[in-house]
């Protein structure tokens, strides 16, 4: 009679073992990742915060609304918005090298407070590979004339992370706010857990 060869119990459970330390690593290095991207987007908003605050104190003018940054740097004069008034005009996430939500970026670089060559008003890339930026624009719910740093690209389940963290997990109030980036007016009432929000990408507005 032939005898078939074949995988013992303890072979088959040997195989289990291993493949389950496997996935575990897998899934352990992804939330590893996860953490310290969240970390990351938390330290970018403390850095371009503090480098807000210090141009602020420095120069008694907020970056990209100085109407002496010119003079003083050399750099381009942004020709959309009122210098001076104290609000940075533009969209967060500006593609217009002239609003003053870019000119803030050259503004800091050249007063050596954000990493980057001085003069220039590129947008920085965030963990999540979308830009960060920031405005006094009005957006879901947050009235003109409140500067905010706002993050794009973010996951909806990263955005709750972010929320539970440090604010009221409401994403149209408190001091951090999230919408689909499909519509400047999307006040995304409903909350972050609606039908097919797993799926959502999102901007997130941090007010200073």
């Amino acid at each position: 009679m032939n005898r078939q060869n074949g995988f013992t119990l303890v072979e088959i459970a040997i195989v289990m073992v291993i493949i389950g330390l496997l996935l575990g690593g897998v899934l352990k290095g992804q939330e590893i990742v996860t953490n310290a991207k969240i970390k990351n987007l938390e330290n970018d908003f403390s850095g371009v915060t503090a480098a807000i605050y210090s141009y602020q104190d420095r120069y008694r003018a907020l970056p990209g609304d100085d109407s002496r940054a010119k003079d003083r740097f050399g750099t381009d004069e942004p020709g959309n918005g009122t210098l001076g008034n104290g609000n940075i005009e533009g969209d967060f996430d500006s593609d217009v090298e002239t609003d003053e939500s870019r000119m803030l970026w050259a503004h800091l670089r050249s007063a050596g407070l954000v990493d980057g060559e001085a003069g220039t008003s590129d947008k920085p890339v965030n963990s999540f590979s979308g830009v960060t930026g920031v405005s006094s624009k009005g957006v879901l719910n947050i009235a003109k004339g409140r500067t905010y740093i706002g993050f794009s690209k973010i996951p909806n389940s990263i955005s709750i992370i972010l929320e539970s963290r440090s604010d009221d997990e409401k994403p149209n109030k408190g001091s951090i706010r999230a919408d689909d980036g499909a519509a400047a007016e999307d006040t995304d009432s409903d909350g972050y857990n609606t039908s097919g929000d797993d799926e959502k990408i999102r901007n997130m507005y941090f007010i200073l």
